[in-house]
């Protein structure tokens, strides 16, 4: 069995300090949570795809706006819960959170019911301070903003 992939963006802009931007996850699933329903636009590479041109490819899906140019900088690989690695890049920029228009995704709803429904895949975005967006994000993708921040002292 193959290890899942990932590969994503954290997008970041120093304003009155450090901010990062993270996506809701769509569907009724997450529609109230909060702690734990943010995570950063990320998505599996297609056959053969380099990590960063998949990154790229997926912030524009989710967010509904090309990623910003500016030279990306490599935030490692994390491992998560349901044993996916993402590999994330941060990558300074600003985006206006009320633009945000996010693919549809096909779900089955409710779990094993054999009815489906398409939900965005992410339904919202906010920028957040890094202690905040820990507090929110998939827990092992806190790692991103540590090492962000490292990274920019």
């Amino acid at each position: 069995m193959s290890v899942r992939t990932s590969a994503g963006i954290l997008l970041f802009r120093r304003s009155a300090g450090l901010e990062v931007l993270l996506g809701h996850m769509g569907g009724p699933f997450w529609a109230r949570k909060d702690a734990g329903a943010w995570t950063i636009p990320k998505g599996e590479p297609a056959p053969g795809e380099d990590p960063w041109t998949t990154a790229v490819r997926e912030f524009a899906e989710e967010l509904g706006t090309p990623a910003p140019s500016s030279a990306p900088l490599p935030l490692g690989d994390v491992t998560q819960s349901g044993g996916k690695v993402v590999t994330a890049w941060a990558v300074e920029g600003d985006l206006d959170v009320s633009t945000v228009a996010s693919n549809l995704v096909e779900i089955a709803w409710p779990p094993r019911s054999g009815r489906t429904l398409l939900v965005p895949e992410l339904d919202r975005a906010g920028w957040f301070a890094p202690d905040e967006a820990r507090r929110l994000v998939v827990t092992a993708q806190a790692a991103f903003v540590d090492r962000l921040e490292d990274a920019l002292r």
